[in-house]
């Protein structure tokens, strides 16, 4: 056996064997062995869903060979790609052709499969997630079967936002948009003054989202917008990137979270800091650059979507538990928003969101925070990002998703005998 872990050390497995496909011809023949042999198989992308969504002690199939751009249509802006190509270098090969992904999450190490079938997203209140600018994929099947779903076909719906519960993802096309600067202007600003204009930030930028840090009245503002045609780049000098990206983000979180462990009082002065070092500024660069930041500090994460009325509510109660006294957080709390779409399992399906995420930093004890996160998350109709920590199951997401039975039904035609299943699929579609 081999053992497996994710980026965040969150999930682990054994899997008795790991595969390392690099076309679709050899998932099949992947599939089909080890359904003859009575074993299950799971797909993985670059592990950074915090879940054990794709756990196995059977076969696991990493997708990290098959990274190839397949074919353009360059009339109406799409590509074909295997899925297992990472958001990182896809962006760059968008970039050579002038095309662009309209909207991305805040890294980009997640293969285009693990990003698609976990609903990744990023942050626009009149724009979507990831699976949004799915066009048509190709799925290997239990019965090791290859089947093309395109916007006509009865499964599209369900094809956008899998779970790796249908089959493995083998090639995805993807709607993009021609290539597009972004003007990215940072700030902190009090949290009430956040709220005071919060509809304006949301409806007046392309892209918005704040981080609050808890125990404190400070957050940070993020406002991107596109630039007129013809515009030119202006990018953050390479001293101000390393101090405020690399050195304060990275080096410097890492070594607070250290010493938050030890000396857990020390945090509302610690967020204090923190939030005052954080200065404003202004850039213009490519948008899948303004979009990624890094993140080398490990931790856990837990986000939930709620309808974007309630935001204020949530993060009340958030806040009052948090007074209470019961823990002491060092991560800002990241608050984004997007708009309803009509992917069956997306987090965004026919609803306008807020997304609220909190974080733990790797080596302390998420439980209890999470755990109260998820409590007030749920008193609102929240739905939990498939890649982030949850302990809801099936019951709950019958209530929450409307295509919910038809998702579990496309699994039913698909994979009968439950090849792909492991226990986090068991819990969360029953």
């Amino acid at each position: 056996m081999t053992a497996w872990t994710n980026w965040g050390l969150s999930a682990e497995a054994n899997p008795i064997q790991v595969e390392h496909p690099a076309s679709t011809t050899d998932v099949v023949a992947i599939v089909r062995k080890a359904a003859a042999a009575g074993h299950k198989v799971k797909a993985i992308g670059a592990g950074h869903s915090f879940t054990a969504i794709g756990a196995t002690d059977g076969v696991l199939v990493h997708l990290d060979r098959m990274k190839n751009v397949l074919g353009w249509d360059m009339e109406v802006g799409r590509v074909r790609v295997q899925a297992g190509i990472s958001l990182h270098d896809l962006n760059l090969i968008l970039k050579g052709h002038g095309l662009a992904f309209p909207n991305l999450g805040d890294i980009d190490p997640q293969s285009v499969a693990g990003a698609v079938s976990t609903g990744t997203h990023g942050t626009g209140g009149k724009l979507h997630g990831i699976s949004k600018t799915v066009v048509g994929v190709q799925l290997v099947t239990a019965a090791g079967e290859v089947l093309e779903i395109d916007e006509d076909h009865e499964l599209f719906g369900a094809s956008r936002v899998t779970l790796g519960a249908l089959g493995i993802l083998t090639e995805v096309t993807l709607q993009c948009v021609p290539a597009f600067l972004l003007h990215a202007r940072e700030e902190p600003m009090a949290l009430h003054e956040v709220f005071d204009c919060l509809d304006e930030l949301i409806e007046d930028n392309d892209h918005f989202e704040f981080y609050w840090f808890p125990h404190t009245e400070k957050a940070l503002v993020k406002r991107n917008n596109r630039v007129a045609a013809g515009s030119v780049a202006e990018p953050i000098g390479r001293f101000k990137h390393w101090l405020d990206d690399e050195f304060l983000s990275n080096e410097a979180f890492d070594v607070v979270n250290k010493v938050a462990r030890q000396t857990p009082r020390l945090i509302p002065r610690i967020n204090n800091v923190s939030a005052t070092l954080l200065s404003a500024r202004d850039y213009v660069d490519d948008s899948f650059k303004v979009f990624v930041s890094p993140r080398r500090v490990k931790f856990r994460e837990s986000e939930f979507a709620v309808p974007r009325y309630a935001l204020q509510d949530v993060l009340g109660e958030l806040r009052t538990w948090l007074d209470g006294g019961h823990e002491f957080i060092t991560f800002p709390i990241e608050v984004r928003f997007t708009a309803a779409d009509d992917v069956w399992m997306s987090t965004g399906h026919e609803r306008d969101n807020a997304y609220v995420a909190v974080h733990q930093y790797y080596k302390t004890d998420y439980r209890s925070y999470f755990a109260a996160a998820e409590s007030i998350f749920t008193e609102h109709e929240g739905r939990p990002h498939w890649g982030k920590l949850h302990t809801l199951g099936a019951d709950y997401f019958r209530k929450r998703y409307e295509h919910f039975d038809d998702f579990v039904e496309a699994r039913n035609q698909l994979d009968p005998g439950r090849l792909f299943t492991n226990p986090y699929l068991e819990r969360v579609l029953g």
